[in-house]
């Protein structure tokens, strides 16, 4: 009875584990990115992202005492506060970098030539000296303190908006969206035409067609790329959007071709005979029967093409930047951030969630045509 179609397989339990454990293994890095896109520069430098919600302990860097100079009792005071803009737990603080944590809150360091300092809980410090420190250098106090989860939308800010700096990328969001429409609009429009003619008109040389589509499939995308670059240049399109668009439609029309021919193949044939009969032409059974009936598979396209063309570096590096950056992408922006801002991991956490951002809206909006298209032609 194990073996009848229809039966719940006994490793259904696995398959069921294995793709909860991929789904999470996936989920975990995007998660990642948008917790951290909201955390400070000091949190994500000191604790990862999924301890974000608990207490957060910092390591501070070393802290020089400042401050208005008084005397009391025959002694030289300064007072103040180590985080004013801030409200920190003190755990532990020292004044030399090989003991960071040798006294705690409320204790009181005993310094050459006869001064102290004392730090509290609260991050207040009181130094006392038995000269005056007026000109002089004062000591530096290392702390660990511990702060509540703390959340900021300045990341956001900084990166959209503040087009002054380099972390200012909504031109570049722009950019790239005036490269992926076109470049996902154009090769459906072409394929849908090549699709319908490989699938239902007769004609010499179809079957040989079919086989060159399926042997581009094949082709690495870098063997064209100076090719034509070259043949772009020379016919005078450069680099541009032009440029991009038209190479994102040639390395995107062997796929296209290959998914919509399959799905149109298994469209009943009895309605095109129908339509033929009533004296359509091949145009009007095109635009009126066949692209309602492969939306799916269309849908199923655009998803890849959008995701290749919103996540591309190679081809817009190729063919689209120019010296002055005004056609600069999202990815490429990514990398310049990454290449000359260095530990700014808050802003390129940022920059990362929000271009991946757009993909998962569009892929969340269509997944539903993903798979009626991928198993066009599968059944008969």
């Amino acid at each position: 009875m194990d073996n009848i179609a229809g039966s719940k397989s006994g490793l259904s339990w696995a398959v069921n584990i294995s793709v909860v454990f991929l789904v999470v293994l996936w989920l975990l890095p995007t998660v990642g990115l948008l917790v951290s896109s909201f955390r400070t520069a000091d949190q994500i430098a000191s604790s990862g992202w999924w301890a974000s919600l608990g207490t957060q302990q910092l390591n501070n860097p070393a802290i020089r005492l400042s401050g208005e100079e008084r005397l009391e009792s025959g002694l030289f005071v300064i007072e103040g506060n180590l985080f004013p803009d801030t409200n920190p737990t003190v755990l532990a603080w020292g004044t030399s970098s090989r003991a960071t944590s040798a006294f705690g809150p409320g204790e009181t360091a005993e310094l050459s030539k006869g001064r102290t300092v004392t730090v509290d809980a609260e991050g207040r410090f009181r130094m006392t000296a038995q000269d005056s420190q007026q000109g002089k250098r004062l000591p530096r106090v290392f702390t660990s303190t511990s702060s509540p989860p703390e959340f900021t939308l300045d990341n956001y800010q900084l990166m959209l908006f503040d087009d002054s700096n380099l972390e200012g990328m909504a031109k570049a969001f722009f950019n790239t969206l005036t490269v992926t429409i076109p470049a996902t609009i154009i090769p459906i429009l072409i394929a849908a035409f090549a699709a319908y003619a490989l699938a239902w008109m007769d004609f010499p040389g179809r079957a040989l067609l079919v086989a060159m589509v399926v042997g581009l499939l094949v082709v690495p995308l870098q063997l064209a790329l100076i090719p034509l670059l070259k043949l772009h240049l020379g016919i005078g399109i450069g680099k541009g959007y032009l440029g991009v668009w038209l190479a994102h439609t040639g390395f995107g029309l062997p796929l296209a071709i290959y998914l919509l021919r399959n799905y149109m193949v298994g469209l009943p044939r009895d309605i095109i005979e129908n339509a033929k009969v009533d004296g359509a032409t091949d145009f009007q059974i095109f635009t009126k029967i066949i692209l309602p009936l492969s939306f799916p598979a269309l849908a199923s396209f655009a998803i890849f093409q959008f995701l290749w063309t919103w996540n591309d570096l190679l081809v817009a590096k190729v063919f689209l930047i120019d010296s002055t950056g005004s056609t600069t992408v999202m990815t490429n922006q990514i990398v310049e951030l990454l290449g000359t801002r260095g530990g700014n991991w808050e802003i390129l956490a940022t920059a990362a969630f929000v271009s991946i951002a757009v993909p998962l809206a569009v892929f969340f909006a269509m997944q539903k045509y993903l798979v009626r298209g991928l198993l066009a032609g599968s059944v008969k």
